[in-house]
């Protein structure tokens, strides 16, 4: 059977992702280095094509390779789909596949990278139906060569009965769309959103082969979310074909249906909003310079009402508790001000983003733990508009994220009479709200010492209907919602990312004093006693407590012989650049004084511990220290 070239390059392109998936270049070498060891004979003196192939026959790498690959003849024009064979017969699966990407004229004039340059690269981040894939980087080009197959179950469970194959009635009914996020990183691992689209993918319902060909225009964000960013050619393959496909007018009309829908449940929303926001104001005049946000512009320049930026989210094993959590939102660096939300899987992929973004992302967690959350928006030191987490405990008492318990100020107490001092950074409150309330601080002050937060009182709290929260807020209340992604996993192994960064800032320190004129000694057991007080700081960092610092400094003080000197220099990073990290340190006098010690019988040692959170959150403790023998 003869193809056309196009399709042939489609399928080489496919089996190519499933040999990488596979990991079939480390087995080949595998392979090949047992076979020139074990099986050449002393006689010959190389290794024909033919006894490779043997061995790899022998092995079982050819089976192990076809018996994964499903070749199944979907189109007519004998187009070839190929699809892993574990899949589930009683499934429907979409095989969405990326054939490129042009048009991206930011990069027109990018330079070809050279061989093992390094250089800034796009990566293709995808979300449907609680399943997460995201692509290979690629080189950041005008035509960036993204070309990556991606399996989607359709079917899932929660969705009727789960034996029924799912036809095309009731897949014309899901209307989750396919949420792709396109992430540049540069040669620094600084990430930046280029792109946030939402595919309807229901259009292969019509198409009588079950696969259809689309190019998406990916626009930008924020204040280029009219400007295209660039097109990506894309197949949408559907597995098994439907027996009775639906006219294309069914489905846009079925579109059509849901746009109105959604269209209305929002005019009526904002007709309800209008209302209650002049019945606020008119409560008392201080009101009109409260900070009272009801909606927000996402990355595509949508605006939502800001408690649909909150759900109910479970981490499952990913994160063991509510302060686990503060700390793992912690750890998502900070993306500058900016007035712009994101939707949950751009700030993921982007693992950064501004205080709303960690805001929603923390109450959403802390809902996920069963605690009664709301994200506060207001002011800290200098009037600067701010966005944090409050939770409220059975007993009344408030909690600020990350803060100390809150105590409120009596001010009709006399003025000499002792008052608890605020150790928090916020100053004003306007409105509090999570994914079913919205409530605005109609108090005479809205100074947050001075604030009662029993959200019963209606003199105090201005409350918006739930049921009118919920129309527009609840998940599935609307299509234009963003599903709520699962966390992913880490994607550090600790311990290998913890010796590699260790290694490469042992050789930076050589480096470094080799320039100066230094020779350098390493400690390895100090360098190993160092673990402790590491270990200690995360532990502080997550839980509050602190603990095994009399062990530590009993550690040091046994590692380091009477008369001489210890110095000690511990620092905490979100990366594990190693090049950024000791430039980072060497700004510090302290720490240049321990990396450049001069002096006599001078041990330096350096510890590293990478703590790995969800998504690509890290934590990561380097210290450094040095002894020497101490000269009056």
């Amino acid at each position: 059977m003869s193809l056309p070239p196009e399709k042939a390059s489609e399928l080489k392109q496919i089996i190519h992702n499933h040999l990488i998936k596979m990991n079939i270049h480390a087995k080949i070498r595998d392979v090949l280095a047992e076979t020139v060891r074990e099986d050449l004979d002393p006689g010959h003196s190389s290794l024909s094509e033919e006894d490779f192939l043997r061995a790899l026959q022998r092995r079982g790498i050819v089976d192990d390779v076809m018996k994964d690959l499903h070749f199944s003849k979907v189109m007519s024009n004998d187009c070839i789909s190929v699809l892993p064979a574990n899949m589930d017969p009683a499934r429907r699966y979409l095989y969405l596949q990326v054939l490129g990407g042009k048009a991206f004229l930011e990069h027109l004039q990018e330079p070809e990278p050279l061989p093992g340059q390094v250089c800034s690269t796009f990566t293709l981040y995808l979300h449907f139906r609680n399943q997460r894939f995201h692509s290979k980087p690629v080189p950041c080009a005008c035509e960036p060569d993204l070309q990556e197959g991606f399996l989607l179950e359709i079917h899932r469970e929660g969705l009727g009965d789960g034996s029924k194959m799912a036809d095309a009635t009731t897949m014309l009914s899901i209307c989750d769309p396919v949420h792709l996020v396109l992430i540049k990183r540069d040669t620094s691992s600084e990430t930046t959103l280029v792109s946030s689209y939402f595919l309807d993918w229901r259009t292969v319902l019509s198409s009588p082969s079950g696969k259809t060909s689309i190019a998406v225009e990916l626009l930008g964000v924020g204040s280029e979310c009219k400007v295209t960013a660039g097109v990506l050619n894309m197949s949408l393959d559907l597995y098994p074909p439907l027996s009775e496909i639906l006219s294309p007018d069914i489905i846009t009309t079925q579109q059509s249906l849901e746009r109105q829908k959604t269209a209305e449940k929002e005019r009526l929303f904002l007709v309800y909003a209008k209302q209650w926001w002049r019945e606020f104001l008119e409560i008392r005049q201080a009101n009109q310079s409260k900070l009272v946000k009801i909606f927000a512009q996402d990355e595509n320049g949508v605006n939502r009402p800001v408690c649909s930026y909150v759900r109910v989210l479970r981490a499952g094993r990913l994160l063991e508790s509510p302060r686990q959590a503060a700390r793992f939102v912690s750890l998502l660096g900070g993306g500058g001000k900016q007035e712009q939300w994101c939707s949950l899987l751009a700030f993921l992929c982007r693992n950064k983003g501004d205080c709303e973004d960690h805001a929603t992302l923390l109450c959403s967690l802390l809902l996920g733990f069963g605690l009664d959350a709301y994200v506060c928006v207001g002011t800290k030191p200098k009037s600067l508009a701010h966005t944090w987490v409050m939770t409220r405990g059975t007993d009344s008492t408030i909690t600020f994220w990350e803060s100390t318990l809150h105590q409120a100020i009596d001010p009709d107490a006399p003025p000499l009479a002792p008052q608890p001092r605020p150790s928090y950074p916020y100053r004003t409150i306007g409105c509090v709200f999570n994914h079913r309330s919205f409530l605005a601080n109609c108090q005479p002050s809205d100074a947050v010492e001075l604030c009662s937060f029993d959200f019963h009182n209606q003199s105090q709290w201005k409350v918006m209907s739930e049921e009118a929260v919920g129309s527009v807020c609840s998940p599935g209340s609307t299509t234009s919602l963003p599903p709520l992604p699962p966390l992913c996993g880490p994607s550090l192994e600790p311990s290998a990312a913890s010796n590699q960064l260790e290694l490469e800032l042992r050789y930076l320190v050589v480096e470094h004093r080799k320039d100066l004129g230094l020779a350098t000694v390493w400690d390895d057991h100090l360098s190993y006693v160092l673990s402790s007080a590491l270990a200690a700081y995360e532990l502080e960092r997550c839980m509050g407590t602190s603990c095994g610092n009399e062990e530590f400094q009993d550690a040091v003080r046994r590692a380091v012989p009477d008369g001489h000197t210890f110095k000690g220099f511990p620092i905490h990073f979100l990366h594990h650049n190693a090049r950024r990290a000791f430039a980072t340190c060497l700004r510090s006098p302290f720490c240049d004084e321990i990396v450049c010690c001069r002096g006599d019988h001078v041990r330096l040692a350096v510890r590293v511990r990478v703590f790995a959170y969800p998504e690509s959150a890290c934590a990561v403790w380097v210290m450094f220290a040095c002894k020497y023998r101490s000269v009056l």
